[in-house]
Order: structure tokens, then sequence, then C-alpha cells
């Protein structure tokens, strides 16, 4: 087998993007023995008062060692070619990842995760953790939550293992955890090997029924796996995987259903981890209207008007603060009058403040004709103006094997039947959803109507 490293680590906390090692033990095993080194690290911040009194690591005993940039080059000599053995081996194998990146180094190996490796090796036991190892082996402790010490329990089960286990049960195991991609511990594998490579949405589940992320993807197993690896370098991805303990997923006939159901599920279920896709009540846009002076800017509310079929609106944003603020760029960058767009008050005649500084060309005192100012008002937004829906009822797009049905640019869902498809139709009230017409607007062209 590989040269083997046995790793522990002390942290300032558990999340590998921000906090800091205080303490490293590793225990080398190959043809030549068995060498043992550690040492304390000086994370260079404040170790927390529950931090000090769990690892009994202080802010003075830390004070005078080793930074992290100093010991670098000696630990990545040591891990180099190594398989790294850890208990929940993807925690430490994060932070020393992160570790040696803040120096420039790109730090990888293959990892063994001896809670996996219990888990596989006695499967009829329900606890794998360190404490639970201790006693259920008889494993001799020299201390806890000391990095070294923790490293020398988790070699000390490894030689148990090889001592009552066949080589043949323990070379199988250890084949199939590094053949593996590293998953969090607390995740059954047969969720992960149950996932398709195909198109579709998943959901993340914690403890509870309601889901912790929704996400999608045109290879939905890939995709799941890319979070668990995201999170060895990123916080948010982190916390995510810490929590999730169930995976569920939906297939569709291509990218665009799963964008389509993704959005749905989001607006529907509101998980805690989608930020960008929720349900926005306040939904307005830029209208114009035709007035005897000329062009009037309103902002225009969903609840008070149809986006789909309303002419002359420009933009979709998530509060007015947002459509004025756009309105405001447009206005400086095409030398508009703020008075005559609503954007500032003053009295009939009277100058608006950009007039003053020579930003607006006069069109409210009347330097300028009012056709011309409102032509670049119009050139202006136009890139922002929303497409009304094109069809007199409901429209289908066809992907794969689905009809995706929309309607007023709002996703009704998918089937595969003329039944399925007049269940979606029957009594659906369809309502404008900004992000179905975002991702629909740019493939008007391939929908097709639904005859009636």
């Amino acid at each position: 087998m590989q040269p083997l490293a046995f790793v522990d680590l002390e942290t300032t906390g558990a999340t590998a993007s921000q906090d800091r090692i205080t303490e490293i033990g590793i225990i080398l095993v190959d043809d030549s023995g068995v060498q043992e080194w550690s040492s304390l690290v000086n994370p260079e911040t404040r170790i927390s008062g529950f931090i000090e009194s769990l690892t009994g690591i202080s802010n003075e005993m830390v004070s005078d060692a080793p930074r992290f940039c100093d010991l670098a080059s000696r630990v990545y000599k040591m891990l180099e070619g190594r398989i790294f053995v850890a208990h929940n081996a993807r925690f430490d194998y994060a932070f020393l990842k992160q570790s040696f990146l803040r120096e420039g180094i790109d730090f990888s190996a293959k990892t063994l995760c001896t809670v996996k490796l219990s888990r596989r090796l006695y499967p009829g036991h329900p606890k794998h953790n360190l404490d639970t190892l201790i006693e259920r082996h008889g494993l001799q402790v020299s201390g806890r939550h000391r990095a070294l010490a923790d490293a020398q329990l988790i070699h000390q089960f490894w030689n148990k293992v090889q001592a009552t286990i066949p080589q043949e049960a323990i070379q199988s195991a250890v084949k199939a955890l590094l053949g593996r991609p590293s998953t969090p511990t607390h995740i059954d594998l047969t969720m992960i090997d149950g996932l398709p490579e195909s198109p579709g949405v998943y959901l993340f589940y914690g403890e509870s029924d309601l889901p912790l992320y929704v996400g999608k993807s045109v290879n939905i197993r890939q995709r799941v796996m890319s979070h668990f690896t995201a999170d060895v370098t990123s916080a948010k991805e982190m916390s995510l995987s810490q929590q999730v303990r169930r995976i569920e997923y939906i297939r569709t006939g291509g990218e665009i259903g799963a964008l389509l159901k993704e959005a749905a599920l989001v607006k529907k279920l509101q998980p805690t981890h989608n930020r960008q896709l929720r349900r926005n009540n306040e939904l307005c846009s830029i209208q114009l209207k035709e007035a005897t002076e000329g062009l009037q800017v309103h902002v225009a509310y969903a609840n008070d008007l149809d986006f789909s079929t309303t002419s002359n609106l420009y933009g979709l944003f998530k509060s007015k603060r947002e459509a004025l603020k756009a309105l405001t760029e447009i206005a400086e960058e095409h030398s508009l009058c703020k008075a005559i767009i609503g954007l500032e008050k003053v009295k009939p005649g009277s100058p608006c403040f950009g007039r003053q500084l020579k930003k607006c060309r006069g069109a409210c005192i009347g330097d300028e004709i009012r056709l011309a100012h409102d032509t670049r008002l119009l050139s202006g937004l136009g890139k922002l103006k929303l497409k009304t829906w094109p069809f007199d009822g409901p429209a289908y797009l066809k992907e794969g094997e689905e009809m995706l049905l929309i309607e007023n640019w709002a996703y009704l869902g998918s089937a595969r039947s003329e039944e399925e498809i007049w269940q979606l139709l029957d009594g659906h009230a369809a309502q404008f959803d900004k992000d179905t017409y975002k991702i629909l607007s740019r493939l008007e062209g391939k929908l097709r109507q639904i005859a009636n």
C-alpha cells in the first residue's frame, strides 16, 4: 500500500476558509517504520475561550509558536505522496488545503476517512466517532483534542483493524473509499449512488421536511458532488454540506426544464440557502405613457397590471428603489432631464438641478424640444423593453420527451402525454413570473401555441 500519513489538527473554529490551525500532529507510516511529529501553530488570530477549554491550547501557548507559513514547506514534504488518513478527513484536509493555498501552494492528496472505514468494516455499529472507537476497541488514550494524541488514536485504530479484520476485506474497503469522491461522513453513500447523470433538479434536506437548497444541472450527480468538493474552499458550501442529511431529485427533459423547475420550486418551498430566485412581491417595471406634452415615466407594480400583456414596460426590478436607480443611471448617461422623468421635483418653467450643472440639455425650460429628449429616453430604455406574451393563450416548448407548458411567461409544468397537458391547463391561473420570463424570452422563437 502507498505510504500513510495519519493527521489531526486543532483549529480556532470549524470553517476552513475563515478559521486557522493551532496545532498539527502527523504520524508517518511506511516500510521504514513509524515517525511522529507535531507542532503548535500561531494562528495569527485570537483563540476563543470555548476552543481553549476544548483543546487546552491557549493564546499564550501559541504566541511564540511558528506560523503556518513557517511550517508549510516541511509539512508539505511530509505529506507528499502519502495517503492522508484522518478521522472525518474532510475537515482536516480542508484546513490544510486552505492553509497551503494562502501560501500559494496547491496541495492535494488521496484521503482515507477512518469514520467511513469504521462504518464499512463494522456496519452493525451505529456510532463511529473517535470516543466511541476508543471504547469499542480499547484504544490507549494519552490525551484528547490535542493533535498528536488524536493522530495516535487514529493510528491505533488502524493497527486494531489490521490485527482483527482479514486483509482482503481491508483492502477492498480502502480501495472503495479511495476510489469514491469525498462526501460528508453523515451522508449515506447509497443516496449518491442513486443520483442520475441526467438533467433535472436536486433538493438538499436537513433534519426537517423543508429543503435547505434546490439546485439544477444537466448532470445531477456531477453537480451534487461539486458541492462536496467546493466545501473544502467555500464557507458557504461547507455550511450547507454539514447540514445535508437527505438528497432527492426530479428528472427533466433538458436544461430549460431544469431551470424552470428550479425557479418554481424555490418560490414554492423557500429554501434557506437559495436567495436569487425567491418570490418578490414588490416586482415593478418602468412604464412609459403618452401625454400631450410628451412621454411620462411611471413605476408600475405587478399587483396593478399584467406584465405579460402591458406594452411600454422596461426592466424588471425587485423594488421601486432599484427601478429609480436604473432610471437615474440612464438619465445621466443620456443627458435626460430628471424633472421631466420624475426623479426631481421643480416648479413649472424652472430649470432642473442638472440644467444648472449643464448635465440636462434644457427640455425642462424649453431649450430643447421635447421630441428630441423623449427620443433619447426611448433609446436609453430600449435594451430593457419587456416582451409582451406573444400568444392568445398557453404555449409549449418541446425538450426531449417533455412538453414545457407556459402561459403569460408563467411555467405551468411539464407533460409527457396529452392527458397530462390538459390536466395542467385545466383551471390553472397563470401569473407573470420574472425568472420564467428571463429564461424563456430569449427562446420566444421556439415556443409554439397550443391549439384550442
